[in-house]
């Protein structure tokens, strides 16, 4: 049922656009405009979200109070000690790398992971999540699925490693089946569940809320031409070309998904080679939704630091390394026609 609805949402989140409304009138009705605009996205995101986190925090919920959650530690200990995390940290893992990040948090909220445990969890799930339909949408305009989704997943391992260095032991269990309280009974369970989850609800509806209303405004104000000219002497530092700096600017705001629209369009226009499409490619698949996503983290008390800056690191370091390589390769095959004409 859980994969039927997010199928359903994958369709929609493909299916074309409806013509944007034409922008006019005086700045206050433009804003005005932005303002019900921005709550009416905001509304129909949360509505989305709340449908994947209920069904899935409450199914860990009743997991780990009937004790199942903790007795796949032989099977998922081996995987887990590879990203120093305990075995319990495969589950928001997973269902963040393939349902959503939603669905991870859903599950960071009934599960008592420490503040670093989390921290290694959200950066894993924020550089590979929705691995299905953003690699659909990323292989429709112009990388191959099979490489995309191997880099996100291998660079997704690789930071997660090297931020565990800085976080000391994080590879604790989180709980074990003789630790959980005897006397806790399945009502308690659901009381205490339900209240986590609904001041998760309320902080998540806040987020989103004051996120789509401000990029609301900002397009009916047509003000966001003006970010797209800000970031675009920043390009050659992500080792991207500047022709692609709209593309970039929706991924980072939007994310894949809510920005899906742009890049697909964009990309249908041409103008770009293989290169710099796969360059592209490369950095917001590993780099997107620096404003939403990242702001749900927050709010389980997750420094900001590490959830924004080693994956833009990441992401420009792989872009840049991609871009060397193009460039030896070129000039190694100029080099070779040339031997072969003398």
């Amino acid at each position: 049922m859980l994969f039927n609805l997010f199928n359903r949402n994958k369709n929609k989140s493909l299916a074309p656009s409806p013509p944007a409304p034409e922008i006019s009138g005086t700045i206050g009705q433009r804003l005005r405009n932005g303002f019900f605009s921005g709550l009416k996205k905001g509304w129909g995101a949360f509505i989305w979200m709340a449908k994947i986190l209920l069904p899935v925090s409450l199914a860990v919920a009743l997991l780990k109070w009937s004790g199942w959650l903790y007795k796949a530690d032989v099977i998922l200990n081996p995987v887990m000690n590879l990203l120093n995390l305990p075995s319990e940290a495969a589950f928001p893992i997973l269902s963040g790398l393939f349902i959503n990040i939603y669905a991870a948090i859903a599950i960071l909220t009934v599960v008592p992971f420490s503040l670093e445990q989390m921290t290694l969890i959200a950066v894993f799930t924020l550089i590979a999540h929705s691995i299905f339909i953003e690699t659909i949408i990323q292989h429709k305009s112009g990388i191959n699925g099979f490489k995309i989704a191997f880099i996100r997943i291998v660079i997704a391992i690789v930071t997660v490693l090297l931020i565990s260095l800085f976080l000391g032991d994080t590879s604790q269990s989180v709980i074990s089946i003789s630790e959980m309280p005897e006397q806790e009974t399945i009502l308690q369970a659901l009381k205490v569940w339900g209240i986590d989850t609904g001041w998760l609800l309320l902080k998540i509806i806040g987020i989103i809320m004051v996120i789509m209303v401000a990029l609301e405004c900002l397009r009916w104000l047509e003000w966001d031409k003006y970010i797209y000219r800000f970031f675009k002497p920043f390009m050659k530092i992500l080792g991207l070309s500047e022709r692609t700096v709209i593309l970039w600017v929706a991924a980072v705001i939007f994310g894949l998904m809510y920005g899906s629209a742009v890049i697909l369009e964009k990309s249908k226009e041409g103008g770009l080679n293989r290169s710099e499409l796969e360059r592209l490619h490369i950095s917001i698949g590993i780099n997107h939704s620096m404003v939403e996503d990242p702001a749900l983290y927050m709010a389980l008390g997750i420094n900001a630091f590490w959830l924004l800056i080693p994956k833009l690191i990441m992401a420009i370091v792989c872009a840049q390394s991609y871009r060397m390589v193009e460039q030896i390769r070129g000039h190694w095959k100029h080099s070779k026609g040339t031997n072969k004409t003398v």
